[in-house]
């Protein structure tokens, strides 16, 4: 079934059903906890692309570069977590690592860089999720399916942002292939999960859908 423009600007919402209940969280956070962060992020990204319709101004998927936009997802994530979750709190330091830290274990919930807390990533990939730097941490991933700018300027047909789902494991240095570069890219220096990190983080889903 064909979407238009306007029914593509309500994301679907987050089924309570379709969660792992025996996946296992740390620090503790609940299934139940994620469920309503992630169903915050429908209802606000519903919000503003309805808005966005009436000035007859594209999605707010389909105006912003990829990155941003999976920015966005994992930024939306980060602050609204600890909303739902006591014992978790969005790290203070600017650009610490990683985004959410215990609360209350480092002094003003600020920290440069620690192993302690959880890494949280939007992604439209199911595989190859990147980071600066390998870590030695948790890493939650936020896998969604939407548009891109791209498909939208090209015609392609709409759909509407959903949560595809959402992986998690604590990771080890060697779950990451570091990803160098050519001496005339100026492409960013990545590390990404490589096969044996994505097994652990998908052998222990906490949505699919």
């Amino acid at each position: 079934m064909l979407l238009s423009e306007f029914d593509a600007c309500t994301a679907v919402s987050v089924n309570p059903e379709k969660f792992n209940q025996a996946v296992v969280l740390p620090y503790s956070l609940t299934v139940n906890e994620l469920f309503k962060a992630m169903q915050g992020f429908t209802s606000f990204l519903s919000f503003i692309n309805q808005q966005l319709n009436t000035k007859d101004i594209p999605r707010m998927e389909c105006f912003l570069m990829s990155a941003n936009f999976s920015s966005i997802v994992g930024e939306f994530m980060n602050t609204s977590i600890p909303k739902h979750c006591p014992t978790l709190v969005k790290n203070r330091y600017h650009n610490g690592h990683p985004d959410l830290v215990p609360e209350g274990l480092f002094l003003g919930n600020s920290v440069q860089h620690a192993t302690e807390g959880i890494e949280v990533k939007g992604s439209r990939y199911s595989s190859g999720w990147q980071g600066h730097n390998a870590e030695n941490s948790w890493l939650m991933v936020f896998y969604f399916s939407s548009n891109t700018a791209t498909e939208f300027q090209d015609g392609q047909p709409n759909k509407a942002f959903r949560f595809s789902g959402v992986y998690a494991a604590k990771l080890d240095y060697d779950d990451w292939t570091f990803s160098g570069r050519s001496g005339t890219s100026r492409r960013t220096i990545t590390a990404s999960v490589n096969q044996k990190g994505r097994k652990k983080m998908v052998d222990n889903w906490i949505y699919k859908d």
